[in-house]
Parts: C-alpha cells; structure tokens; sequence
C-alpha cells in the first residue's frame, strides 16, 4: 500500500481505540483545579524539573554552535515537512528492499489492528514493548489486552505506570508525578516475587524491576517499538534510550514490529548528526545518549527475522495540511518545552487529559485528535493551558514557535464557537464607542461596579457570562472619577493649561538651541 491516503482530507481518528489516550475526560481547567489540590505531586514535579533544567543549561552552554544546532535542526523538518509523501515512499522502498515489510495506518483503529493481526500470526500471547509516545497516542495496549495479548512495558518509567494501572503524565519521564516511596509500594504490590523487605533506594528499585524483566526479554519472542527516527535514503529506524532495555527489545525477540508517526521520517542518514545532539540534550541534560539502537530491515542470523513497520497517520496530514500548524510535526518529542513550562510544573501532565502535555501538547492534541468549539470538549480548552510567556519557544531544539501556534489555535476555535458572550460584547462596545455621548454615559454606568469590588478595589467574581473571565483574573473597579470628568473640573482645567504652558516653554527652547546650532 502505498502513502496516496497523505494528500486526502483527515478526519478525526475513530473510535474505539482511534483517539486512544489524545482525549481527556475533562477539560484543562476543571481538571488542573483538582491536580493543584496534590501538594506532593506538585513537589515531586518541582523537584523534578528544576534539575533536569539545570542539567540541560549546563550541557547545551558547552556548544559554542548550539544555536547553529537549532537552526539546522529546524531547517531539517522543515525540509522534510515540505516532502513528506516522497521521503515517505523512499522510505518504504528502502525498508522493503532490505527485507522488512511496510504498513500504512490511517489512525490509531488501523493501526491497532494490523499490529494486533502481526502479533496473533506469530502465535504469541506476549508482548514485550519499548517506551513509545505512538503507541500511547492510539491506545496499543488496551487493545492488546482486549484480544488477548498481554503488553509488558520494559522502560522502568513506563513499568512504574502501567503496574500502577496509571497514566504517563510527562513526555521523556512518565513518571516524573511518583516519589521513591510511591514506587517502593507499587512494586510490593504487584512485581510477583518481590522482596518483601524492599527499601526505597532507587538502585534497589532499579534491581527489582530488572529482575522482574529479565525473563520478559528472555522468554518473549515479539517486540513492539517506536522510532525516534527514520531515515528515507537508507531504510535505517533508530531508536535512543538510556537503560538499555531498548537494545534488549530491538535484538533478542524473533519479530519486531515498530509504530512510527509519519512526522518522524529525516531525508539522509546524515541528518543524525544534528538530532543526536539535540535530543539528549534537550531532554535529559546528557551530552550523549547512553543507548542509540539503529537498524536497516532484517540482518539473517542477527537480530529479529521478521520485521514489521507501520507508518501512522492518525491527524498528522490534517496538521501537514495547516500552513501554520504543520510547524507542531517539527517536534522531536524531547520534553525540555514541559520542563520550562510554569502550567506544567504546577499543574502536570494528568491535566492535560492526552498522551502529549505540557505546551506542545497543547497544541499537538487539538491538532491530531480534532478540536471543536463545542462546550464539552476538552481539547478546545488546551490551547488556553499557557500563559505564552515563550520559555518554550526560547528552549525548543527544532525552534518550534509554540506560543504563536496557540494563539492561532485560539483565534480557531473562536472562529468555530459562533455567536458567543464575548462576540457580543465586542459588537455592544464597538457600537457604544462609535458614539461620543453613547461612551459618557456608558462610564457613567460603569461607576456602578463600585460597589462589587472589594476593600482593595478589585473585583474578584463577575457574573455569567463574565464569569469565565473572573475565574483566572481579577478585575479592577471603576475609579470614582473618569478622565473626561476630571478634565471638565476646575483641577483638571488647571493642571491641563499648566502642562500646556510648560509644554510651549520646552519647545520654544528646544526650537532655540537649534537655531544657535
């Protein structure tokens, strides 16, 4: 099958796994409201991202090209974004030619069903899983579940969710919401086998989950994996990670499938050389990543001998059809935007309600999901998670202008929403300030709010359809005196002819000092 379905219009992916974990329950601000409440999410998360800031300032302020980095890292996509379908069908030329075989999915349905289909040929009832943000975005493992197929996730982080029946809630570090003392108990209750004297020494935990997943890696013979990368000239999928279960993954099983969004392909082999110090950087604070796994279809006699790649679209050609929202599909999914994010820190990644938080989740979801101005949609509220104070703009390796993307997913779902309150009063206020004595006597009425603001002369609570307004700000009351009152008093008389006067008395000498000049 060939990527023809690139240039067709998207829909929404389908249900009931299409949307997988891109739609929320609530939206952003009910759901942060209650996540503000978790004081020791809040310190974990703080802790947490002050140091993984730290480290990323350090290592990038080592580059005296690190900005040149960003520069050829954003062309790079850039590139790529303008020839995708091409680079896309070189891509599955080369993989098939080195003996790997191709799957086109259309959302995260498909894409569901074809590795399920792969899993079942192989006659297994396992799988074992690198971390994969595609695979979370359609819902892999529910699916799995639902026929029969048990997934184990292998990255320590993504095990820690998953035995905690949980939910990522970061990009790079799942989860980054747990303390040590959180995870020792999850383990007790559900690693089988576990030592029941565990302590909460983070090598002692590590050594329990390795032991746990020793005999996944050497029992189980289908791997599912992202890709980081994919690269068109050479058919080659890379993989980085940092504890090693990936190479595990990638090597031991007899067949290995991968899920890669179709953003994530790059021209020529040589473009590593630029992610490859992005990535770490900007992620972890690391100068290097400790595992980078590449392969280039099936090798007899190493590795896995069936290998599988399924390429998903699930929104990303509705975003590569948006001439500005196609700057999302730049993202090299690092997390250093979640890390900088003052929403983020605060409220976390459960608020978000989507597989991708933080600042470029906010503006990936809406876009790969679908986005609708209808009340009850949560995904119309994340472009409003951000204050667009553009840390992330200032730490994106691809330069990614996310807060001017989220202003303009704004200024759409406004555009959707109809006739609202606020249109309305937009119309009511051009037409009262079209009219000089329409606009006196609408301060004069303006006085009357008065008397709901507070001793500190703020108001605090407006009244619908106001009160979306006074929810996240408060409102300063109207003085007692407005400047066109004051003006026609004899204080303002006054003081008007006084400033006038000084006002000629400069120019005159200000027109002097040139004339002796």
């Amino acid at each position: 099958m060939s990527s023809t379905f690139l240039g067709m219009p998207a829909t929404p992916p389908r249900s009931p796994y299409g949307t997988g974990n891109l739609r929320g329950d609530r939206k952003f601000p009910e759901a942060a409201h209650d996540e503000l409440r978790n004081e020791q999410l809040r310190r974990n998360l703080g802790r947490a991202t002050r140091t993984i800031r730290a480290k990323r300032l350090d290592v990038t302020g080592e580059l005296p090209d690190w900005e040149a980095l960003r520069e050829a890292g954003s062309a790079i996509k850039t590139d790529t974004m303008n020839r995708l379908p091409e680079l896309l069908e070189q891509l599955e030329q080369k993989v098939t030619e080195r003996g790997g075989t191709v799957h086109w999915a259309r959302d995260g349905v498909e894409a569901n069903e074809i590795v399920t289909r792969l899993v079942k040929a192989t006659g297994s009832s396992d799988v074992i899983k690198v971390k994969s943000m595609a695979t979370q975005e359609i819902g892999l493992n529910e699916h799995l579940e639902s026929a029969g197929i048990t997934p184990y996730e292998t990255d320590l982080a993504e095990l820690i969710v998953q035995l905690a029946h949980d939910k990522p809630s970061h990009i790079l570090v799942p989860a980054i919401h747990r303390n040590r003392d959180e995870i020792r108990q999850i383990f007790l209750k559900e690693i089988p086998g576990v030592d029941p004297g565990l302590d909460n020494v983070p090598a002692h935990l590590a050594a329990a989950a390795r032991a746990y997943l020793r005999e996944k890696f050497m029992t189980t013979k289908v791997a599912v994996s992202g890709a980081n990368f994919g690269i068109a000239e050479t058919g080659t999928l890379a993989v980085v990670e940092s504890e090693g279960n990936g190479r595990m993954c990638l090597t031991l099983p007899d067949t290995l499938i991968t899920v890669m969004g179709i953003e994530k392909v790059l021209p020529r082999y040589r473009d590593l050389e630029v992610f490859l110090q992005l990535l770490p950087r900007s992620s972890t604070g690391e100068r290097m990543n400790p595992y980078t796994s590449m392969w280039t279809g099936v090798t007899p006699g190493d590795g896995p001998q069936d290998f599988h790649l399924v390429l998903l679209d699930n929104g990303r050609t509705a975003a590569l059809a948006d001439r500005i929202g196609r700057e999302a599909l730049n993202c090299i999914r690092c997390s250093a935007c979640l890390n900088v994010c003052p929403v983020y820190e605060r409220a976390g990644g459960h608020a978000y309600g989507s597989t991708y938080p933080g600042p470029i989740g906010a503006v990936l979801t809406p876009q790969l999901a679908g986005m609708h101005a209808a009340k009850d949609d949560p995904n119309s509220s994340l472009p409003y998670a951000s204050s667009l104070c553009g840390a992330c703009f200032d730490a994106c390796p691809v330069k990614i202008d996310i807060p001017s993307l989220l202003v303009e997913l704004r200024h759409q779902n406004t555009e959707q929403s109809g006739t609202t309150a606020e249109k309305l009063a937009m119309k009511a206020a051009a037409a009262v300030m079209k009219h000089p004595k329409l606009f006196t006597a609408a301060q004069k009425g303006a006085g009357i709010g008065r008397v709901i603001g507070g001793r500190d002369g703020r108001i605090s609570h407006l009244p619908p359809p106001f009160n979306g307004w006074s929810e996240s700000r408060d409102t300063a009351a109207p003085p007692k005196q407005t400047f066109r009152s004051w003006l026609a008093s004899a204080e303002g008389a006054a003081t008007m002819r006084a400033a006038a006067g000084e006002y000629e008395k400069n120019r005159k000498q200000q027109k002097k000092e040139e004339e002796e000049k």
